[in-house]
């Protein structure tokens, strides 16, 4: 009998931990498409008359944290805008937990329910850590992680084109949706440090220079005795293989 009462025991536990796992590697893709939806659409621009989220994302966050120096924090009154309000994380969640609820009733294991809701927790708190060392690098553990480096130089990307890379924790959507940049189209000055890889891009083609114009107008040629003046001179294109910095993979 107490064979019998083990062995169910072992049975049921299993059978929780692959649907929790299940859940929760479900969960991760779902955050993933969650984030950038909400990121592109809710708070890159007005949802109607709910410009909550616009305000104090794209206008004062991104008003305030460049591409360039500024992309770390320069003003300590700033803090403040690098993570979201405290009541976000509970309401985000909450709307992502939603569709866990019938597909957990549709399989049969409320063990789904949760590894959901361990996915998208972690998926949240991961976002507000990884998001503050960005723009509060302080050389943290997390800073020398080549994970982080990546996911910096993403982000960097982010606030030079706002139109790309709206994942800040997994680039999966990003991928899938056309919206991943691995580099800068144009050179920029960038914010340097130990954990931002450089965005520029790895060939560059310097513009066409037209040299001044200089004509001779009073001089005459001794062959022909015609007026003589000198024609335009074109500077070549210079291209550039710059391998002196630490790039993204």
């Amino acid at each position: 009998m107490t064979d019998l009462l083990g062995t169910r025991f072992l049975v049921l536990m299993l059978s929780f931990l692959f649907w929790c796992a299940g859940g929760f590697v479900a969960w991760v893709v779902v955050a993933s498409f969650f984030e950038w939806v909400l990121h592109r659409y809710v708070m890159h621009r007005p949802l109607g008359a709910f410009t909550y989220p616009f305000r104090a994302h794209a206008v004062v966050h991104h008003g305030i944290f460049k591409a360039d120096h500024s992309y770390h924090l320069q003003h300590e009154k700033d803090k403040e805008t690098i993570p979201m309000a405290w009541w976000n994380g509970a309401v985000l969640i909450a709307v992502v937990m939603i569709p866990a609820v019938p597909l957990a009733w549709a399989v049969g294991h409320w063990a789904v329910l949760a590894g959901a809701f361990m996915a998208m927790t972690s998926y949240y708190c991961i976002y507000e850590y990884i998001h503050w060392c960005m723009h509060l690098p302080r050389a943290r553990v997390v800073e020398r992680a080549g994970f982080f480096f990546r996911l910096n130089g993403h982000h960097l990307l982010h606030h030079r084109y706002m139109h790309k890379n709206f994942n800040v924790v997994l680039p999966l959507a990003d991928l899938c949706l056309g919206t991943l940049l691995r580099r800068s189209k144009v050179s920029f000055a960038q914010t340097r440090g130990p954990a931002v890889p450089d965005v520029q891009p790895l060939i560059a083609t310097s513009p066409i220079v037209e040299a001044p114009r200089c004509h001779l107008g009073s001089e005459r040629s001794e062959a022909t005795g015609k007026t003589v003046a000198s024609p335009t001179v074109l500077a070549p294109s210079a291209e550039r293989l710059d391998v002196s910095r630490r790039t993204v993979a």
